[in-house]
């Protein structure tokens, strides 16, 4: 994907700062949205859910940790790449901001090629674990079907756990320290479970494992919970007819929209779209056979 196709979102209350970056941005060939503060800003993330987000801290009414405490609560901006960008280079904020889930920090004043290279830093690895994580779940994939010859029935409801909880711990790192944590959110992923709901089973606060599980994978607890639901969605959208609205509920969304949105920003495409190319590709194949 180009960098003219990568949305870029900077939260700033300073117009000046805020234009200077956009401007420059958009010079590079981003698609770029502004934001004057952390509300509007949280809006903007989860109508167009950007490929990243640069962020101030210090802004009247709701300030940048409380700007990434939210997304990274919301399924459908959760795995957004979150950079903070602050005059404050103090040792305490820096900690708060990678304890928060924040993906990079940046104290003003900076270059535009400083932050240049942040962004690009940060989309590269979250293009390569996104790559990653399709080859495991192909994997996993051909495992199953390999083992289990039985057609999901086209009017078996997608609702049920066991068409929902399908078999893809192949997507997890294998790190034993956080084991219990990959296997709650393998059993759960479907419930509509957060963070949150994480923390509490393994008996840690939100921000001491959101710190520990992004220092030995690299990415949030969310990102996780939201990665298995799209390995599951491109499962169910590939073997059975049920509509998106239920394959949404089955994988735990309460809103086909958000579901929908999200899956775009995995896999470029529309569920609907991205079904028909799929099977379609699958129907050529049996052809040819």
């Amino acid at each position: 994907m180009s960098e003219s196709s990568k949305k870029i979102l900077v939260i700033e209350d300073d117009t000046i700062t805020r234009n200077l970056y956009l401007k420059g941005l958009e010079a590079k060939g981003f698609d770029i949205i502004g934001a004057d503060n952390g509300r509007v800003g949280i809006q903007q993330a989860q109508e167009y859910t950007p490929d990243l987000v640069i962020c101030d801290i210090t802004m009247p009414d709701m300030d940048g940790y409380s700007v990434l405490t939210m997304l990274r609560q919301d399924p459908v901006t959760a795995i957004i790449p979150f950079i903070f960008l602050t005059g404050s280079s103090t040792k305490a904020d820096v900690r708060k901001a990678m304890e928060l889930g924040a993906d990079d920090y940046l104290t003003k004043p900076s270059t535009l090629d400083e932050l240049l290279r942040a962004i690009a830093i940060r989309l590269q690895k979250q293009a390569n674990l996104q790559y990653w994580c399709s080859i495991q779940f192909e994997k996993a994939a051909k495992s199953v079907f390999a083992d289990n010859t039985t057609a999901i029935a086209g009017g078996v409801a997608v609702a049920s756990d066991r068409e929902a909880n399908i078999p893809c711990k192949s997507i997890f790192p294998c790190i034993p320290q956080l084991k219990e944590v990959f296997d709650f959110i393998e059993a759960h992923y479907h419930q509509g479970i957060t963070l949150c709901d994480v923390a509490v089973a393994v008996g840690y606060s939100p921000a001491y494992l959101t710190n520990r599980v992004a220092k030995q994978t690299g990415e949030t607890v969310n990102c996780w919970i939201v990665k298995r639901r799209m390995a599951g969605a491109r499962f169910l959208l590939q073997n059975n007819d049920q509509t998106i609205e239920k394959i949404a509920k089955a994988l735990g969304y309460q809103d086909v929209s958000h579901f929908s949105r999200q899956f775009r920003q995995h896999h470029g495409l529309p569920p609907q779209a991205w079904r028909k190319e799929h099977q379609l590709g699958s129907q050529k194949q049996v052809q040819l056979w």
